[in-house]
């Protein structure tokens, strides 16, 4: 009989992390320690990866994070996420609380300094992508760059529970264009909430419309002439920009990934597991997993 393969969830914490903060940040639920140490996105965070892992059912998973906001993509270019605000004080002890007790779950935690997250989600998705399903759980859309045969990315919707996910026949059929070619669209269009602009003047229809009938974005160069005037004239004045642009677009998969499928290992959810909860005064993460694993 042919051995299952594994199946590997992968999270995006920071994604999952601010999310869970600004769910409940509007209302000041912040979900205080006695201390008063905010705690209401860690809380989130941790509510939301055992739901997803509840619906996934993986048998290996790992948490991937950004370390700290300078990366390799600031230093290409200098507005990269520059136009982002900096996160609210009732969040800024939680980072690396929610490190923390992902750790305290048993939960195997990447982070590499200069590089992002989605960076560390590409590369384990490039190290095991023929050896195991694989479950990405992100709000980005960047990470659809990564659907393969192996791999679905379910991106987050409403609550804890519900998802978009694209596997490759979805991808395919949507956008007419391979995974891979997806941060090539992103060049053409920018992307404002990482603050880089791509070719002003081109949205995304156009975008996509060009990668569809030229391939990349090397593809669209050498093939100027044939563009309507108006296009061209954008797409000249812009080059070096859209050239720039790919590189932040695309997700860098060849961060070395030091360690093996077997330290991923889906931790059991045991009563020590409950009692560290309970220590730390994480009371809704250990009422969530009792819902869960009655």
């Amino acid at each position: 009989m042919k051995e299952m393969q594994p199946h590997i969830l992968l999270i995006d914490g920071m994604a999952l992390l601010f999310r869970s903060f600004y769910a409940t940040a509007p209302m000041r639920q912040f979900f205080p320690r006695q201390d008063g140490t905010p705690t209401n996105g860690v809380q989130g965070f941790a509510r939301h990866v055992l739901s997803a892992q509840n619906i996934v059912r993986p048998t290996h998973m790992a948490v991937c994070w950004d370390m700290g906001s300078h990366t390799f993509r600031n230093d290409l270019f200098d507005g990269y996420k520059a136009n982002r605000t900096a996160p609210p004080e009732e969040m800024l002890p939680q980072f690396d609380m929610a490190r923390d007790v992902s750790e305290l779950i048993g939960w195997k935690n990447f982070g590499v300094k200069g590089q992002e997250a989605d960076d560390l989600i590409g590369s384990i998705v490039e190290k095991w992508k023929n050896d195991a399903q694989i479950t990405v759980v992100s709000g980005d859309k960047d990470l659809l760059q990564l659907v393969n045969p192996n791999t679905t990315i379910a991106l987050t919707k409403k609550g804890y529970t519900e998802y978009n996910p694209y596997n490759l026949a979805r991808f395919t059929e949507e956008y007419g264009i391979s995974p891979a070619q997806f941060a090539d669209v992103k060049a053409f269009m920018g992307d404002s909430s990482d603050g880089y602009p791509g070719v002003k003047g081109i949205g995304p229809k156009t975008a996509l419309q060009l990668i569809q009938t030229y391939g990349s974005v090397d593809g669209v160069l050498a093939a100027l002439a044939e563009l309507k005037p108006g296009q061209r004239q954008k797409i000249s004045d812009n080059v070096d920009m859209l050239q720039l642009s790919l590189q932040l677009a695309r997700i860098n998969t060849a961060v070395p990934i030091d360690a093996s499928m077997d330290e991923l290992l889906l931790p059991m959810w045991t009563n020590d597991t409950l009692d560290l909860m309970h220590q730390h005064e994480y009371r809704l993460i250990a009422n969530h997993a009792l819902n869960i694993f009655k």
